[in-house]
């Protein structure tokens, strides 16, 4: 699980933590899988605020705080709520949230209470954001959130694949965009990305950033393998130190090598399924 959590680029179900397991155990795991599956709205969340440190530690690396800084988030699925919770309560202004019929923008941020109804419209109404209402916000049909007239430091594309072209690279950059955070699966084409390099920004790979959710389901299997459970403080240290790890092992590989935070979670991820090879007598 340690290694799969660190290498794997997940997909959008596991970064959501949407794939946390519901497993099936003899009778005599029953009782502590139930105790799980109650406690599931906990791990969820603590997979997603995972996302969210690994962009406070990217933004550490980078010298520059949460506090204050524009986003723009993409996307209004689990990645996309959580992840804009989280970084309003860190003091960042998020000012977008998107699904496929358009954009919301916020011009001074959403509140919590903002992010609470675009919840409660995607996951209790199942609706479009059109339906979202607010005095200050604008909704805008038919195009994505980086088209936003806004300018913005961090981006959190938090939706689907590909979401992030070579012409909204361009327009990020352009927006004062230096750092981006892959919250979903892959989220940016490979010419996205070379212009993301090009302009000196600082991108934190999917299969880094949205390592949560298979993080949490490993820490649910680890419960479930010894007969209890843990507090919601003690999944969500647990969590920390896992996500603490990988960046550390991506941002030293990185150091190491003279190459890019992307390339340097690559690196790592090799790294470490090649010793895990010579340990066991596989080459």
């Amino acid at each position: 699980r340690w290694l799969y959590a660190s290498t794997h680029a997940a997909c959008p179900c596991d970064c959501v933590a949407l794939l946390l397991l519901v497993i099936e155990f003899s009778a005599a795991q029953n009782t502590v899988g139930a105790l799980l599956w109650r406690s599931r709205g906990v791990c969820r969340r603590a997979a997603l605020a995972a996302f969210v440190l690994s962009t406070r530690l990217a933004a550490a690396a980078a010298a520059s705080r949460l506090q204050g800084q524009r986003c723009f988030v993409s996307g209004s699925g689990n990645v996309a709520q959580y992840a804009a919770e989280k970084l309003i309560e860190l003091g960042a202004v998020v000012l977008t949230l998107s699904d496929s019929t358009g954009y919301l923008y916020e011009k001074d941020g959403f509140t919590l209470e903002q992010v609470k109804q675009v919840m409660h419209i995607k996951n209790v109404k199942r609706a479009s954001l059109k339906e979202y209402s607010s005095p200050s916000g604008v909704f805008v049909a038919g195009q994505r959130c980086w088209a936003v007239d806004a300018k913005a430091s961090i981006a959190l594309p938090c939706a689907t694949q590909n979401e992030v072209e070579y012409e909204d690279a361009v327009a990020l950059v352009n927006k004062g965009v230096s750092m981006v955070l892959e919250g979903a699966n892959m989220p940016s084409t490979k010419e996205a990305i070379a212009h993301f390099h090009k302009s000196n920004v600082v991108l934190a790979a999917a299969k880094a950033c949205n390592a949560g959710g298979v993080a949490v389901s490993g820490l649910e299997m680890a419960q479930n393998a010894c007969m209890t459970t843990w507090s919601a403080q003690e999944v969500d240290a647990r969590l920390k130190t896992i996500m603490r790890d990988i960046f550390a092992a991506s941002s030293g590989a990185s150091k190491e090598y003279g190459v890019t935070l992307q390339e340097g979670a690559n690196i790592a991820g090799f790294e470490k399924i090649a010793k895990a090879m010579l340990a066991q007598g596989c080459v």
